[in-house]
């Protein structure tokens, strides 16, 4: 059979349809319960399996990878498949992957209890964005359903067209209840978008399309019931969760978005009503927080690497933290670092007494490492969904609650300290600083004076639980032995009386066999036939006269008499309210916790933090990382001594630290050779400002900053092919956003722009780039190209400067130093790396013959020591002379092929200058000779040289140019 469609699969299956009159009672349930899920795959809970049928069996059949069966009855057959209730999460996770929302068809009544069908229905709807359950979710993430709508609220499309409108944006992440709310122009929304990553986006029907920067990893878009972005309706919605919800947003579309994103999250928890514990709507606008977009996280790699260090992030560096509360945390402020340099500065002071006091710290930490997932809990227990276990992880995370205060309070109040404030307080040999000398103490900052008197310690709820709930519960609520002995007399009772039953039932088989002298006389019990006494064919002779035959066996009889009877009504009825009873009970202290959610959640807020900041404060010490100082003056620039890459530096066996001085406002033109380090030092640059802003230390011997607004980045080379991009045409769409968005209050970073298309175009719009955040942004940039002579900006616009990395050359090895230093440098020494690329020995040698005559023609001596500085000649030789055409002075092996094959068409060779008519040299004899007599130069027929020409070195991998190379060398091997 073919596999089904997604269309088939999702709501009432074709072939259930078909046969809708003349189903069975279960199936018509099944049929009912699909027809009111039309957007989602029915899963039917039949005994211990989750079924589906027809062409929604064939897709799980062939998603989960499970065996499709076939059910018969007098209507039909039906092909059927399912997947275990007690292991359904890997099965889910597999439907989820390809796309499909299930609902789960739940029993809703107890089978035993009900008479005829068991009664089912829809208790969840698990889609991308809505998933709570734990085995489906990573620990210490955040996975939100978001939802856009547009002013106006009217027709279709009225958004779509309009890019300046209002549009609303609500997330919500249903597994801890937070939910953000903003709002803002088409760009600025979809720039929050790719930060807040929603796994799953809902569109209202006046909102534009938004599409996420990264196809591979961004969200599933699709339409929600229109009546839900209503305002009246959505206003309607937000009742409960906020009073007079109309005064509480700047904007209509604000609280549509935020009405049909929580309408849709109340839809996929079992449309139950409100959902109690999102008590946490927060407004907030994207201008207080340091803004960076897709391609800025991206190429800074904060969350994401996608080179062969998969798991070498800026994140993974900065994570030291020890619960799922503070990984959140931490992430949350990564995405959305500070504006505000006294908020800043607040982040610094607990980071930086944190990393002065070792033990305190430890003491945090060790205590931190116990705490659940505080978010996900109280989640659990204000839907009704939580066990005794998640009660009991509750109670255990509550308990470190006043141990963690008094690591943070101490007994001996405050005390002086000579630390240096700018730098993390010095360690003895012990490990122990100046600062734990005389214990812990009071803290000394106001925000973990702060934090510290945010824990709130839950004591009511605490001894509840403990009072309430067995040390060890089972994860069945419904069974027994889940209330602890002693918190409900009648309960007591009941498990007495039970108890006292089954040790009468456990004295009887001895008393019995006393009784009646018979040694093989035995007592059991099953769920059929109860208690008896079971007596083999042997002995039935001297069965007492009181024994009351059951059941016969092939070689035994089994009996019970009046008083068993008595005693296993007295058993099983004791058993039976003691359950009933124990799970009244549990109920009863699940919603009393429950009451309690807001103050659960306000400690996990706090534990969160204090966690997050006391990773911050690891990383510190044990990275030798320097408290930023945040410059007071508006037009004060950054300033780094001594500064490294925070994630590189893990990476490698050594690193070598660069200043950076950057004037606020100005450009920093930057060359020098490929792999020297010019892209590492601006990231690192980037990171710094990244991690001060976030409230963490930078790795640096010292770091003065200013707070930047918004951090733009073009670096690297990516295509879109998906998208309909090119790798240069993705290069100018993200130039474009930063020269239409980049202001004075801006960094940014700028990567060999204009390097994908040819020279003349492309450094004509790396040089009127440079002049326009310069002339009319104001932005600080650092700008790295390898097109030399925009160096010469520096002599034309005032806060324009020249930085080089420099290299050795000796013997014609070169070595690269990885030091950035004033001026401009006068080579990019191409060839070389494409050596160190392992680019085959012909084809290095013919580029190095290539360049040298080149260089020969300039007047410049190829075999010289590399200046380290800007020289006149070296300036003239980037600009050209008046008859050097459009070469640019990098003289990279590809342009100079490409021009030297344009000027061999036209007929003459290089156009003659007055130094390359003085003095030709060997090489050029010889490839005039051999053009005179008609033959093409030594190994470059015209095919070969077309190919060479078109290798793009400046943009391909090392394994990519050793590749391609090897294959122009067999070519030029077969043709010789």
């Amino acid at each position: 059979m073919e596999p089904a469609d997604r269309e088939t699969a999702t709501g009432l299956p074709p072939g259930i349809a078909a046969a809708r009159e003349e189903l069975t009672p279960m199936l018509s349930q099944y049929a009912d319960l699909c027809a009111a899920h039309e957007d989602a795959l029915v899963l039917f809970q039949v005994g211990d399996f989750y079924e589906a049928f027809c062409e929604a069996a064939e897709t799980v059949a062939r998603v989960c990878e499970v065996t499709l069966t076939e059910r018969s009855d007098s209507t039909g057959d039906y092909p059927m498949a399912g997947i275990p209730i007690d292991n359904a999460a890997p099965y889910l996770e597999s439907l989820l992957d390809a796309g499909y929302r299930v609902a789960l068809g739940d029993q809703v009544e107890d089978a035993e209890q009900a008479s005829g069908l068991v009664d089912r229905a829809v208790t969840e709807v698990i889609t991308p964005g809505t998933v709570v359950e734990d085995d489906l979710l990573e620990s210490g993430t955040t996975n939100y359903v978001a939802a856009v709508a547009a002013d106006g609220g009217g027709g279709a499309g009225g958004g779509a067209d309009s890019p300046s409108e209002t549009v609303g944006l609500a997330a919500v992440d249903v597994s801890t209840g937070e939910c953000l709310v903003t709002s803002g122009d088409r760009d600025a929304v979809a720039g929050e978008l790719d930060r807040i990553a929603p796994a799953e986006l809902i569109a209202g029907p006046d909102a534009p399309a938004f599409d996420p920067a990264d196809a591979e990893r961004g969200w599933t878009t699709h339409e929600y019931d229109d009546g839900a972005f209503d305002r009246r309706r959505a206003a309607e919605r937000l009742e409960p969760y906020l009073p007079a919800p109309e005064r509480r947003f700047d904007a209509d579309a604000e609280l549509r978005a935020a009405g049909a994103v929580l309408a849709y999250a109340e839809y996929t928890q079992g449309d139950d009503g409100p959902l109690g514990y999102v008590t946490r709507i927060r407004r907030y606008d994207p201008r207080d927080r340091l803004r960076l977009d897709a391609a800025a996280q991206r190429s800074l790699e904060l969350f994401e690497n996608r080179g062969l260090g998969a798991s070498d992030t800026l994140f993974d560096a900065l994570d030291e933290t020890n619960c799922a509360l503070g990984r959140r945390c931490l992430e949350r402020w990564l995405r959305r670092p500070l504006v505000d340099a006294d908020a800043v500065r607040s982040r610094h002071d607990a980071v930086g007494e944190l990393a002065d006091r070792s033990l305190a710290r430890e003491g945090v930490a060790d205590a931190l490492a116990t705490a659940y997932d505080l978010e996900r809990l109280v989640s659990r227990v204000s839907r009704g969904r939580a066990d005794a276990r998640d009660l009991r992880s509750l109670h255990r995370t509550l308990a470190v609650v006043p141990e963690l205060k008094a690591t943070l309070a101490g007994a001996e109040g405050e005390r002086e300290t000579g630390d240096d404030a700018d730098g993390v307080a010095d360690a003895d040999a012990d490990g122990s600083t100046d600062a734990d000398a005389d214990g812990p103490a009071l803290p000394r900052t106001d925000h973990l004076g702060d934090l510290r008197d945010r824990l709130d310690e839950l004591t009511e709820v605490r001894d509840l639980i403990d009072a309430a709930i067995a040390a060890d519960p089972p994860q069945e609520i419904t069974e027994g032995g889940v209330i602890r002995e002693g918190f409900d007399g009648d309960l007591d009772d009941l498990r007495a009386t039970e108890r006292e039953g089954r040790e009468w039932v456990a004295d009887l088989e001895a008393s019995e066999r006393e009784r009646t002298g018979i040694d093989s006389l035995s007592v059991g019990h099953n769920q059929v036939h109860g208690y008896y006494i079971e007596v083999t064919d042997a002995n039935l002779d001297r069965v007492p006269d009181d024994y009351r035959r059951r059941q016969t066996l092939k070689n035994s009889e089994r009996y019970v008499t009046p008083e068993l009877k008595e005693r296993e009504e007295e058993i099983v009825g004791a058993a039976e309210r003691a359950d009933a009873l124990e799970y009244e009970l549990f109920v009863d202290v699940r919603e009393r916790v429950a009451a309690e959610t807001e103050r659960i959640q306000g400690l996990a807020d706090a534990l969160a933090e204090l966690d997050a900041l006391t990773s911050l404060a690891t990383v510190a010490v044990e990275g030798d990382y320097v408290r930023p100082e945040l410059r007071a003056n508006p037009d004060g620039g950054v300033a780094i001594e001594g500064g490294r890459h925070p994630v590189v530096e893990r990476t490698e066996d050594s690193f070598v630290p660069n200043d950076a001085d950057l004037p606020r406002g100005s450009v920093a033109v930057i060359t020098g050779p490929n792999m020297s380090g010019k892209s590492t030092y601006m990231r690192s640059v980037a990171l710094a400002v990244v991690l001060a802003q976030t409230g963490s230390f930078v790795p640096a011997q010292a770091a003065s900053l200013p707070v930047f607004d918004r951090l733009f980045t073009r670096v690297g080379a990516s295509d879109d092919i998906a998208g309909g991009q090119s790798t240069f045409m993705r290069e100018m769409s993200e130039l474009t956003e930063i020269l239409h968005d980049a202001g004075a209050d801006s960094l940014v970073l700028l990567d060999e722009v204009g390097r994908g298309t040819a020279t003349t175009d492309g450094r004509a719009i790396a040089r009127a780039a440079a002049e326009f955040l310069h002339d009319e942004l104001g932005a600080t940039a650092l700008f790295a190209t390898h097109y030399h002579g925009l160096t010469d900006l520096a002599e034309e616009r005032e806060r324009v400067f020249n930085l080089h990395f420099t290299a050795t050359r000796e013997d014609g090895d070169v070595t690269f130093l990885h030091r950035v230093v004033p001026g401009a440098s006068s080579s990019s020494y191409g060839v070389e790396v494409a050596e160190l690329a392992g680019v085959p020995g012909p084809v290095v040698d013919r580029a190095r013959d290539l360049v040298a005559a080149e260089e020969a023609e300039r007047g410049r001596d190829p075999s010289g020591p590399e200046p380290e500085g800007p020289t006149d000649e070296a300036a003239a030789a980037d600009e050209g002379g008046p008859d050097d055409g459009d070469r640019d002075g990098d003289a990279s092996l590809r342009e100079f092929l490409a021009e030297e094959a344009s000027e061999q068409r036209d007929g003459g060779g290089p156009a003659a200058s007055d130094s390359a008519a003085e003095t030709p040299t060997e090489g050029d004899r010889a490839q005039s000779s051999n053009e005179a007599d008609g033959e093409a130069a030594p190994g470059s027929s015209p095919d070969l040289a077309a190919a060479l020409r078109d290798l793009d070195l400046a943009r391909m991998t090392p394994i990519e140019a050793l590749n391609a190379l090897h294959d122009l060398q067999s070519r030029a091997d077969d043709d010789g």
